[in-house]
């Protein structure tokens, strides 16, 4: 674990505190998805320091969103004491650029546009390493993983496997990352959300009753619950009594019933709020990194929601299905 002290996040966590204003509040969401319009909604992202989007396009909504969420990550580390707990964050756009390399080719379709630059390595040098086969300036837990999606795909046809693979090798190295940090803060957050994964593929496993091979394939190791335990229950008991812990209590309530028939709406919901109530022990905390890590998960939150609100508003969903799809903010 990293010797870094918490007094060594002193002048971050202050520049946080203050930025926290910025945030895209709970009110300010309401106030989104309230607004009579696309336009309307985009106008109230300007007092969180987003550009005016009104009468934006979709290219121009994701290069704004990529552009915001790039920004933040240059910031939080040219500051941050370790910059490992920056880079952790960047994970997850690496794997997502596997994702779109991995189907693009699979379906003999051109992804670049999918391609997001806010990763470790940027998206022209992975797809040159994709393409050319030349894996030598890539992350070798990435380029294996690669490898090993594209065998899957050209095995079995089936992309849903091929990011099963991704996913396990992204949670595998973000566990490895997080756990060099100086805070289990983050590291118990990365559990957390392997946990939050993992029931939602035991519900819809259930529900949809597929067998036991499906769940195995779709389980992630690193939780607080092991796959083997969720594979003996899930189609036994259920998922009631899985996870017992305070943070999962209303996951798993509302996942029984969806297997039992009620709408996942509720149930998705609830797994996404479960991750931003761990978040919120960091409102605790004066100084650290926990206050960094925070910071980070809740702008990404952020994006993600008014992302959400705004394509839902130019598809012409109602407010009352804009809240069905919304998660609890971090404030």
């Amino acid at each position: 674990m990293s010797t870094v002290k918490n007094t060594d996040y002193l002048f971050l966590s202050a520049y946080i505190r203050a930025r926290e204003a910025k945030l895209l509040t709970a009110h300010r969401l309401e106030q989104m998805v309230d607004a009579p319009n696309f336009d309307e909604a985009a106008r109230i992202l300007t007092d969180c320091g987003y550009p005016d989007l009104t009468g934006a396009g979709d290219a121009q909504l994701e290069a704004a969103f990529a552009a915001r969420r790039e920004a933040f990550l240059n910031e939080m580390e040219s500051f941050s004491p370790e910059k490992d707990l920056v880079l952790a964050f960047r994970l997850k756009f690496d794997y997502h650029n596997a994702k779109v390399l991995v189907k693009s080719e699979g379906a003999a379709a051109d992804g670049e546009r999918l391609l997001s630059p806010c990763g470790r390595v940027a998206p022209q040098v992975l797809t040159e390493a994709f393409y050319g086969d030349a894996w030598q300036k890539i992350p070798s837990p990435l380029a294996a993983a690669i490898r090993q999606a594209k065998s899957t795909l050209a095995r079995t046809g089936d992309p849903q496997l091929a990011d099963m693979g991704l996913d396990r090798a992204y949670f595998g190295e973000l566990l490895t990352l997080t756990e060099g940090l100086s805070t289990g803060f983050y590291t118990g957050y990365v559990r957390l959300s392997i946990d939050v994964a993992n029931l939602r593929s035991a519900v819809r496993c259930v529900r949809g009753h597929l067998n036991d091979s499906v769940l195995k394939a779709a389980l992630i190791e690193g939780g607080n619950v092991s796959p083997a335990r969720i594979l003996r229950h899930a189609h036994g008991d259920g998922v009631t009594g899985l996870f017992t812990d305070r943070a999962m209590s209303v996951c798993v309530e509302l996942g029984q019933k969806s297997i039992e028939g009620a709408p996942l709406a509720a149930f998705e919901r609830a797994c996404d709020n479960a991750l931003t109530d761990y978040l919120t022990g960091a409102k605790m905390v004066a100084y650290g990194p926990e206050v960094a890590v925070a910071y980070l998960a809740s702008l990404e939150g952020e994006i993600v929601a008014a992302r959400m609100v705004l394509l839902g508003k130019r598809s012409g969903l109602s407010p009352e299905a804009l809240r069905e799809r919304l998660r609890e903010s971090y404030e």
